[in-house]
């Protein structure tokens, strides 16, 4: 590693350190976390979400994904139903994504349209994990995993890479003289898994997502055969974009 980019490196990892920063429009995020974490009433957390109408129709939204594919056999009809179905994990998950989402939508360019190809490439792993999960119901040797775990698991398929850009991108907003995209390239080839890792525990994401995604990416093995980590391994292996490949 070069001396700018471990001065690089040093300077995205402060930036992923501070969630605020990446995070950007947290009013709801917050309480919603305190909330989860404290088992509050379902009522508390409807409440919660239903403060924001677009994180609520969202929600409703991702709560029928696996339904329309033909996964899970029953139809959320409002935001009650979808966040009992969804559980405390999935809901944070999914609310986390579409803040971060937000906030990405906000970078300038060149940096909001190399991310939006970061999360358009995340949309399509979650999609294909879905059909994968449909394909295995039908053929009836169907896996025992919660659908929408496998899909939130799959919107961080990429993580890193998307956090450490954005990172960059605030970075060389305060700099006299932005530093060159082939730098952070460099960096992202070389330090993926160490960037991604840093950024889960950060933004103070689940243990078990952390843990999923290292089963993903092939960095850490396991006994469960139900495993969502597993589901998104075979979807990453064939789109070649294991950390540690197979």
């Amino acid at each position: 590693m070069t001396n700018l980019e471990q001065q690089v490196l040093t300077q995205v990892q402060a930036i992923i350190g501070n969630e605020e920063q990446v995070i950007g429009r947290r009013g709801i995020l917050i309480p919603l976390k305190k909330a989860l974490i404290n088992e509050a009433d379902i009522r508390v957390v409807i409440d919660t979400v239903s403060a924001d109408p677009a994180l609520a129709a969202h929600l409703l939204q991702r709560s029928n994904t696996a339904q329309t594919a033909g996964v899970v056999s029953t139809k959320s009809r409002s935001v009650k139903d979808a966040l009992i179905r969804l559980g405390q994990v999935n809901i944070y998950r999914y609310a986390f994504s579409f803040y971060l989402k937000e906030r990405l939508d906000e970078l300038a360019e060149p940096y909001k349209k190399l991310v939006q190809g970061y999360w358009a490439l995340n949309e399509k792993i979650a999609h294909d994990c879905i059909e994968l999960l449909r394909a295995e119901n039908e053929a009836g040797v169907g896996i025992k995993v919660d659908a929408d775990e496998v899909q939130t698991l799959a919107l961080f398929s990429v993580f890193g890479q998307v956090i450490a850009l954005t990172a960059f991108a605030y970075l060389n907003a305060e700099l006299p003289r932005p530093v060159s995209l082939k730098v952070l390239k460099s960096l992202i080839d070389q330090q993926q898994q160490k960037l991604s890792l840093e950024a889960f525990e950060s933004l103070g994401l689940d243990e078990d997502l952390r843990e999923e995604f290292l089963i993903a990416h092939n960095l850490r093995q396991t006994q469960n055969p139900d495993s969502a980590g597993l589901v998104l391994r075979r979807v990453l292996s064939k789109r070649k974009l294991l950390i540690n490949p197979l």
